[in-house]
């Protein structure tokens, strides 16, 4: 997700030179013979810092989509995962400028793309498409796409199968937003957050745009949630959010619907258990901020961790990740701040146990171990652009769902498609 009224987002081409072999009762050559082509579909474990042609460390190449074989016309961006309950098959659902492919993991090493689901009809083109799932079904929203609204999606529909590719159509669709930078959902307690909202429909400050989605095909208005003391307009611009019902240390909150903003200038804990009245819980600042982009909670609800999208372009020269104890929900403290291998942009980053995984855009995909939750440690990387330096900027894998219950990490290559890797760590 990069922030929203940024220009000059220019995709890297990402086009690698590959020789072919003469032929077979040429002269011998007077030089080496090129290498053979590197097939970038074919599984291949990290061995000697590469997978393939892919800078790694303890993470294996089980398989990649290119962009065309997803039907992807321009950047792929955000995505999410679902397992079918019936099947259980493990489906990975790639956002990129025009809709939402869906691909079929059943055999990882041979993903197979079912379909497409467009962008809304009258909407336009946006590199910033999100996706979360609840109740077997996908909610997907875009930035900068006009009368996009919130697209419902019942996912059982792909175990249809047929004659892929299919065209589907949405399920349901939610008009009281418009454009959307992303969705949160509370899987917990049946409601999501659009987050973000302008140029159309109830926009709620751009902060906590509430919806009732108990009954997926049927998404109702729940209220708005702002702090008005936070985004750089002052109007409570929330960026992505995490919510949660609270089962941390502060008893004054536990069993409260808590949601925890990240508000371009501040991170913004808010209770949202009464949707009439949600109130301000705390807002926390900290130093040499650039952009407070995403934040993810530990199982505990002890630690956060938040990336700052514009941070490396000013104070720090190393991918800076902030750790923040929130024991006390009224008065969250940064634990310390982790500094990365490489310069690049941070992008979006999520918890798993005691794994951090990071989508830093040109340094590709990075997990840190936090079982110390305030000193982490890179443990492994798998670059899904290797091409030239891994520094600021805006290129490399924008995302990375890492909660199959197989192993199977998706990410996505914003110039790339879509990789399917395995950390190959304990």
């Amino acid at each position: 997700m990069i922030y929203r009224t940024s220009t000059g987002l220019t995709p890297m081409l990402g086009v690698l030179a590959l020789a072919s072999c003469g032929d077979r009762g040429a002269d011998p050559p007077t030089a080496p013979p090129p290498e053979p082509p590197v097939n970038p579909l074919v599984e291949a474990r990290c061995e000697s810092g590469t997978a393939n042609q892919y800078p790694c460390d303890r993470i294996d190449l089980v398989s990649k989509l290119e962009m065309h074989q997803i039907d992807a016309q321009s950047v792929v961006s955000d995505l999410w995962g679902w397992t079918d309950p019936v099947t259980g098959t493990e489906w990975a659902l790639v956002g990129h400028s025009s809709g939402t492919s869906f691909v079929s993991l059943g055999d990882p090493r041979n993903p197979v793309y079912m379909g497409v689901l467009p962008m809304t009809q009258g909407a336009s083109s946006s590199v910033w498409r999100d996706i979360k799932v609840y109740n077997d079904h996908a909610f997907i929203v875009a930035d900068g796409a006009g009368p996009h609204g919130m697209q419902v999606f019942d996912l059982t529909q792909l175990r249809q199968g047929g004659s892929a590719p299919v065209t589907y159509a949405a399920t349901a669709h939610y008009d009281n937003v418009a454009s959307v930078h992303n969705i949160v959902i509370n899987e917990e307690t049946g409601f999501a957050y659009a987050v973000g909202s302008n140029s159309g429909g109830e926009h709620c400050g751009g902060g906590l745009h509430m919806i009732d989605i108990g009954d997926p095909a049927n998404p109702r208005f729940a209220g708005c949630f702002a702090d008005g003391s936070t985004g750089f307009n002052q109007t409570g611009y929330t960026h992505d959010a995490m919510c949660v019902v609270y089962r941390g240390p502060d008893s004054e909150h536990r069993g409260k619907e808590v949601c925890f903003g990240a508000n371009e200038t501040a991170l913004s804990i808010a209770d949202v258990t009464d949707k009439d009245g949600p109130v301000a819980v705390s807002v926390a600042r900290y130093p040499d901020s650039g952009y407070t982009h995403q934040v993810w909670v530990d199982a505990a609800h002890e630690y956060l961790y938040m990336n700052d999208e514009f941070d490396e372009f000013g104070s720090f020269s190393q991918t800076r990740t902030l750790v923040w104890d929130i024991k006390d929900l009224d008065d969250p403290i940064i634990a310390s701040e982790f500094l990365g291998s490489t310069a690049a942009s941070d992008h979006n980053l999520y918890v798993d146990g005691n794994l951090l995984y990071q989508s830093n855009y040109r340094a590709g995909l990075r997990i840190l171990n936090i079982e110390d939750r305030e000193n982490p440690r890179e443990v492994a990387y798998f670059d899904v652009e290797p091409i030239g330096e891994d520094e600021p900027g805006f290129d490399g894998s924008w995302s990375n769902y890492p909660f199959f219950d197989s192993g199977v990490i998706a990410v996505t290559s914003m110039n790339g498609g879509v990789f399917f890797v395995r950390y190959s760590g304990s």
